[in-house]
């Protein structure tokens, strides 16, 4: 399993939003700046963002962008779930066992249950990291 840039960079801009949480907006252009990111590429992801909730913008000359929680309710498994949809690592796990549109060996497969707790683990870290734990961690 690979995560894109649009996962990775997501979670890089929520970061940086979050290092700022309470101080009022930030551009794209100091993110983009900050973080080495197409401004144009963040707009994108910003723009899944907001439809998601995580942020919100407002207008003007000292606009820019803000969290709509505190830090230490966004985990980052949020914002990849966001990102990139549903954590799997093979696709019969998208959908019920018994009815499995991907896979008709699903209900007999001996591997699925092994990529079901890979992504279950995978799944358990990333929500266990808030962007607030990531603060605290900052290089």
């Amino acid at each position: 399993m690979k995560l894109s840039t649009k996962g990775r960079y997501g979670v890089i801009a929520m970061y940086e939003l979050a290092l700022h949480y309470g101080e009022g907006p930030i551009s794209l252009k100091t993110i983009a700046a900050k973080q080495d990111i197409s401004e144009h590429y963040l707009e994108q992801l910003i723009c899944t963002l907001r439809n998601a909730g995580f942020v919100t913008s407002m207008r003007g000359a000292q606009g820019g962008y803000l969290l709509t929680k505190n830090p230490a309710e966004i985990t980052v498994g949020d914002i990849i779930t966001v990102m990139e949809g549903p954590i799997a690592l093979v696709d019969c796990l998208l959908t019920d066992i018994t009815d499995n549109q991907y896979c008709n060996k699903a209900e007999r497969c001996v591997t699925r249950g092994v990529w079901a707790k890979v992504c279950d683990s995978i799944s358990s870290v990333l929500n266990s990291i808030t962007l607030a734990d990531l603060c605290k961690d900052k290089p």
